[in-house]
């Protein structure tokens, strides 16, 4: 028995798997204390824990970085390096802003400190690390009264072995965090930074693992890591900045499983949840990176390929001091929610022009349970119509849905266009709560002409729970010139990785005779800052290989020499054996009816389990289940396969 949970900003979704059927289920977030939702679904759900194994998706290590609430932790690095985490690159966030806004650095000048134990780029050894350090540090800690620890020291990538003195000195009860464990490659600030992000956010995260663990008692309790792999939740408590993408990578699990499903390899994915929009590109295989960021700060561990910004359901929309409109990113959440949940919201959100409109039906049951009110959304809406001089609340309405729109359209631009690649040529698949309301506006302004409305798209990512495997995405520092390796020294290289994989995962009871391994090296030309991640085989086709990928990403290869900058290894073991269950059709009652603002006559409202197969339908045309609604707009239509699923595609 299996029960996929995605924790989410404003609903929490759960997918059960008895090794049948499957079973969803939503309940409103907590976000104060996230375990109490997920409780609350599990006894909603009347599901026995003994025998049950849950993956979770958690939001916590996100929110504890956004909202600044970690913990305070000591930096400890060489002398001389104390500043790295404030200067950082030196680039601009703001260009051409010539008083740009102060910018607290990430730690406090009183917590940063300095020590011996200093090795070169050779790794040797250049200042030895004393019993006088070792006390010192020790001591300026517990003056500090601080909650974690964060070791840094140059090149410690090559030997950890200082990193393992200072960690071995320090309380036990202090959460520490050594760069050598947590991103064993070059890059001094990035690498800082990052361990840093585990110290900042590991002891709030450990903690609330560990209190999971046991109310979940006697089940077994796995965690969703960023790079869409799961691992036990006692050791993703300990790499906590591993989890900074843990639930979208779920939904990116959950998209892929559905398209392969029926044949669909190249897709464009768009999850529109109540607080976020998170969009990625899958040619084949989900592409991962190691340049991926939260907030401001660079997260240099392996994480899905994927661009966030702030707009959902949940985002408000408000008036600026310029008299404009403007959409996000700040959210209303859980609590109090948009205006139509009836929880004392009273700001307008996307959710609320999209029942003002009627694309959302004012039927609709968000969840399942949650009913809404139109008139409160109504009034709403005509207050903001009036502050921008509009003559109607449906007028604001569409402002607002167009400005979303838009700024999710230009997220899709970023994982596309801005790379060299033509959207056209892959389908969008739209899920989360939000999706399908907005995904063929979005297909019309990136001209693609088929869309992919999912079954279960308002819990996709907690069904990517369940169908991610478990596995570890390992790396490490050669920087050496490609034709200065063999392919020799390249897979002794490989295989040292691959044997602490597998300890790893054999420890969490992975059958290791089954792991899959893919090998890659991180390759740039000689005197570039940023490498490009090619699967490896042999040093002449990585090589091969890279020309090819540099010119599509950048538009021009050189005649230059070309650098390993890390070698990479994932290992991914076997996962659930889940079907994609076919959907009956049920009850083919006759449907109803709503008016959409912009439609002149009243628009068909199907739900989807009584759409007969293969059947195509012409929007404008609004298909509901329990966990989201697809709006299928005018040019469009819709035919529904055996599984459930809504192949979407323009006329």
């Amino acid at each position: 028995m299996f029960l996929g949970i995605d924790t989410g900003g404003t609903f929490t979704d759960f997918v059960y798997y008895d090794g049948r059927t499957l079973t969803t289920h939503k309940v409103l977030s907590t976000p104060a204390a996230p375990e109490q939702a997920i409780l609350q679904g599990i006894r909603e759900m009347n599901l026995n824990l003994s025998g049950l194994r849950v993956i979770h998706g958690s939001t916590v290590a996100t929110n504890a970085v956004l909202e600044g609430k970690g913990a305070k932790v000591a930096y400890i690095t060489n002398r001389g390096l104390r500043d790295v985490l404030s200067i950082g690159r030196q680039a601009r966030r703001e260009l051409y802003n010539l008083m740009p806004a102060f910018m607290p650095p990430p730690v406090p000048d009183d917590y940063l400190l300095e020590t011996g134990g200093r090795l070169s780029a050779q790794g040797e050894v250049v200042e030895d690390l004393t019993e006088a350090d070792l006390q010192r540090l020790v001591e300026q800690v517990q003056d500090l009264r601080a909650e974690a620890v964060a070791i840094n020291l140059l090149f410690a990538f090559l030997d950890n072995r200082y990193e393992r003195h200072i960690a071995a000195a320090l309380p036990e009860h202090l959460f520490v965090s050594c760069s050598a464990d947590i991103l064993c490659e070059y890059r001094e600030y990035e690498r800082g930074i990052t361990t840093w992000l585990n110290a900042y956010v590991g002891p709030l995260v450990h903690g609330y693992l560990t209190s999971l663990t046991r109310q979940l008692a006697p089940a077994q309790l796995s965690v969703m890591r960023s790079s869409g792999d799961t691992c036990a939740g006692a050791l993703a408590g300990r790499e906590a900045v591993h989890l900074i993408l843990s639930g979208p990578a779920g939904g990116l699990a959950g998209a892929r499983f559905v398209a392969n499903a029926i044949g669909l390899e190249r897709i464009m994915t768009f999850d529109m949840g109540g607080t976020s929009t998170d969009v990625a590109l899958i040619d084949g295989a989900i592409e991962l990176t190691n340049q991926g960021r939260i907030a401001h700060y660079p997260v240099a561990v392996p994480m899905v390929d994927m661009h966030t910004i702030g707009a959902g359901g949940g985002s408000i929309a408000y008036v600026d001091t310029g008299g404009m409109l403007q959409v996000g990113p700040v959210s209303a959440g859980a609590d109090p929610g948009p205006v139509c949940y009836g929880r004392g919201g009273k700001q307008v959100t996307v959710t609320d022009a999209n029942l003002v409109l009627g694309r959302l039906p004012k039927t609709a049951r968000l969840g399942g349970n949650l009913t809404l009110d139109f008139e409160v959304a109504h009034t709403a809406l005509t207050a903001l119509a009036a502050r921008l001089g509009l003559e109607s609340a449906e007028t604001a309405a569409l402002g607002v849905v167009r400005l979303a729109n838009e700024h999710m359209a230009q997220a899709l631009r970023v994982i596309s266009v801005q790379r060299g690649i033509d959207p056209r040529q892959f389908t969008l698949v739209a899920f989360g709560g939000a999706g399908g309301l907005h995904v063929c506006d979005l297909a019309d302004d990136m001209e693609i002409t088929q869309i992919l409305a999912p079954i279960l798209a308002g819990v996709l990512s907690a069904l990517g729970m369940l169908v991610a495997p478990p596995g570890r995405q390992l790396t490490r520092t050669l920087a050496r010139l490609l034709h200065d390796c063999n392919d020799v020294e390249i897979h002794l290289g490989l295989e040292q990785l691959a044997q602490a994989g597998r300890s790893s995962l054999a420890a969490e009871g992975v059958n290791v005779a089954q792991l899959i391994l893919k090998p890659s090296l991180d390759l740039c030309y000689r005197g570039q800052a940023y490498p490009l991640t090619i699967p490896w085989t042999d040093n002449n086709t990585a090589e091969q290989q890279f020309h090819i990928a540099h010119e599509q990403r950048y538009g021009h290869r050189l005649d230059a020499p070309v650098e390993i900058v890390n070698l990479r290894l994932g290992l991914r073991g076997p996962g659930i054996d889940l079907p994609l269950p076919e959907l009956e059709v049920s009850n083919c009652a006759r449907p109803g009816a709503g008016l959409v603002y912009g439609c002149p006559h009243p628009v068909p409202i199907r739900q989807r389990a009584h759409i007969p197969n293969a059947v195509d339908l012409p929007g404008p045309l609004l298909v509901c289940d329990t966990v989201a609604t697809t709006y299928v707009a005018p040019g469009w239509h819709c035919r529904r396969d055996k599984f459930g699923n809504l192949l979407i595609n323009k006329y």
